[in-house]
């Protein structure tokens, strides 16, 4: 009988099963949404029953599209939207809605503990104090949720990002991998073990963190009520690491940007830890020796085309905006800064909010179109710039749902002036934590023969003019600054 890998994808908006073959080919895949809640302005929550079913239809619905059963399931892997909180009692009941990783309730909160304690944490966990991490999103769980405090102090609930509640839920193990830890604020990345003095800084109890474990390694077998056989779950990394391990960037200085509802670009660096001012280091992986990624968030990337279509109306899908886009022959001077929940690298300013500058009485749709695709690629370059103060850069491996618009992608190599590279396989996110979790049960024997299964799809070569490109890249620093700090300035008006 044939043997077969499951990914679950549990992104930011939806919940993904994906199922491969050995040679990491899609048989079945299955996305289902779940809803997202805003109580305040500003503040983002979901609802972890809501999660947990969307990802238990997406499993169900993807082995049926493979026309395969549970019986034939080898491993399981889990990738999951970071930073992302959720606190669950031992019955693996949650206490209070996940607090989303883009949710800014703590921004004022982390203004604070970084004007005293943030070389100190950028120092333990390699991170740029800020709100989209789990540290002060457990703060405000523990002093909101009446008697939670008690009940923390007491061993009562446990603390976990998705990826630990999901695996709470289909095994009862309490884990996190070293990657999903490394982006908590909670974790000193060089010592390898959570830090006493950050949990004391934001007065959480250690008794309610997971046991830290490998990134490729059988955390336990999913209870036989859920699928009707014990099925290893083998492995775990944050989805952004999970990416770089799917496009095969196992050499330091390879890099990759996953285009979704943020991008997040992250470059290899190998095994001894780096750190750069406006950059997060973070744990790549740990599969026997640990692995280091310099990382940039980019807050907004399909987020702001989802705007367009949603709220704006002026698409009907997103498809549509590379023929649009594509049509004219530049920007003709407008430029978008989607800063709708801050900038993040390598500006890391909670306070800015987005604007569009240039606009005439000629400015149509199309313009405005046009100006938020390319927003995407300079927020990109502004931080691969920040990237290569530390390591060189030639090749950018792209994947995600907007890196299929061949206009952006161009225009990316363009304002970048370096080769992008896209696979044939873009579920990379679910690709990369299924070589995990195969590699756990040498359902793949080695790094070689997942390199291997690395293919390429398009490349995209650079075709502007250095003295273009430099021109439009400082109109777009200009509009940058009249972004930032915004809400900051506005209460003096």
């Amino acid at each position: 009988m044939d043997k077969f890998i499951l990914s679950l994808d549990e992104g930011t908006t939806s919940a993904k099963a994906v199922v491969f073959n050995r040679n990491s080919e899609v048989l079945g895949l299955e996305q289902c949404e779940f809803p997202q809640y805003y109580p305040k302005p500003g503040w983002i929550e979901q609802n972890p029953y809501e999660l947990w079913n969307a990802q238990l239809k997406a499993i169900r619905n993807a082995l049926y599209n493979a026309k395969i059963s549970f019986e034939q399931i080898a491993a399981i892997g889990i990738a999951n939207q970071r930073g992302t909180v959720i606190i669950w009692d031992k019955k693996g009941e949650p206490v209070y809605n996940a607090i989303v990783w883009q949710c800014r309730r703590t921004a004022e909160m982390m203004e604070e503990i970084k004007r005293e304690y943030g070389e100190l944490i950028k120092e333990k966990t390699g991170l740029v104090p800020d709100a989209c991490f789990s540290a002060s999103k457990i703060k405000w769980l523990l002093d909101n949720v009446p008697e939670l405090k008690k009940k923390a102090h007491k061993g009562e609930v446990m603390f976990g990002t998705v990826d630990s509640f999901l695996i709470y839920k289909l095994t009862g193990k309490h884990v996190i991998d070293y990657s999903n830890a490394s982006r908590t604020m909670l974790f000193d990345i060089r010592k390898l073990k959570w830090d006493d003095e950050l949990l004391e800084i934001f007065e959480i109890p250690e008794e309610i963190l997971p046991e830290v474990r490998g990134s490729s390694e059988v955390y336990g077998y999913t209870k036989k009520t859920l699928f009707g056989k014990e099925i290893p779950v083998s492995g775990d990394l944050g989805d952004q690491q999970a990416a770089l391990f799917g496009q095969a960037c196992f050499e330091e200085g390879m890099a990759k940007a996953t285009y979704g509802t943020g991008n997040y670009i992250l470059a290899n660096i190998g095994t001894e830890f780096r750190s750069l001012k406006n950059l997060s280091t973070t744990i790549a992986w740990k599969l026997g020796k640990t692995v280091y990624a310099l990382e940039g968030s980019v807050f907004v990337a399909g987020a702001a085309i989802q705007w367009l279509k949603e709220d704006l109306k002026i698409i009907k899908n997103a498809a549509e905006t590379e023929e649009i886009a594509s049509k004219l022959a530049s920007n003709y001077g407008v430029y978008f800064v989607p800063a709708f929940v801050g900038l993040g690298a390598p500006y890391w300013d909670s306070f800015a909010r987005g604007l569009f500058i240039g606009i005439t009485r000629g400015t149509k749709r199309e313009h405005i179109i046009r100006a938020v695709l390319e927003a995407i690629a300079y927020l990109t370059r502004d931080v691969i710039e920040e990237m290569e103060k530390g390591i060189s850069i030639k090749e950018l491996r792209v994947d995600g749902g907007v890196a299929k618009n061949n206009f952006l992608m161009q225009f990316q190599a363009d304002i970048l002036g370096k080769k992008l590279a896209r696979p044939v396989i873009q579920e990379t996110t679910a690709l990369g934590v299924a070589y995990m979790a195969g590699l756990a049960i040498n359902y793949w024997e080695s790094l070689k023969e997942v390199k291997d299964l690395w293919k390429l799809d398009r490349e995209f070569e650079p075709k502007m003019s250095e003295e273009e490109r430099e021109k439009l890249y400082r109109a777009w620093k200009e509009a940058v600054k009249r972004a930032l700090g915004w809400t900051r300035n506005v209460s003096s008006f």
